[in-house]
């Protein structure tokens, strides 16, 4: 596993803690500090400007992933439903395609946010490096 993988894996960890943005950063800034070089630094980060996406679609997933599954978990939930209560095998399609979708979704929404949150990170090391306290 390269510095790349894990340093998108140390940013999804920091997303299961229950704390704001700069605490995250903060822990995760001296997670980075420690562990990884700064040309490492600057390569994972021109790889990660590079694939971030900047259509709305995926602004929209990163943002308000949990918004944006809710629907297709309405959907997978409606099928069940009707599946079960008229006995319609046909209606478990709707389940599995809407689960897999707002799965889909909320994994997608979770990696970008974990991408985004290095990038912050990083940038805020560089700007502790140029000027520092």
């Amino acid at each position: 596993m390269g510095q790349y993988d894990r340093l998108i894996l140390m940013a999804e960890d920091e997303l299961t803690q229950y704390s704001t943005d700069a605490r995250k950063i903060e822990k995760l800034r001296r997670k980075i500090g420690l562990s990884v070089s700064t040309a490492e630094q600057k390569q994972v980060k021109e790889q990660l400007l590079a694939e971030m996406p900047t259509d709305p679609v995926n602004k929209l997933i990163e943002n308000q992933r949990q918004t944006v599954a809710l629907p297709f978990w309405g959907i997978a939930g409606l099928g069940l439903l009707l599946g079960i209560s008229f006995s319609q095998p046909i209606d478990f399609v709707a389940t599995l395609g809407g689960g897999a979708i707002a799965i889909f979704l909320q994994k997608r929404g979770w990696n970008l946010q974990a991408k985004r949150l290095v990038i912050q990170t990083l940038e805020e090391i560089e700007e502790r490096v140029r000027k520092p306290d």
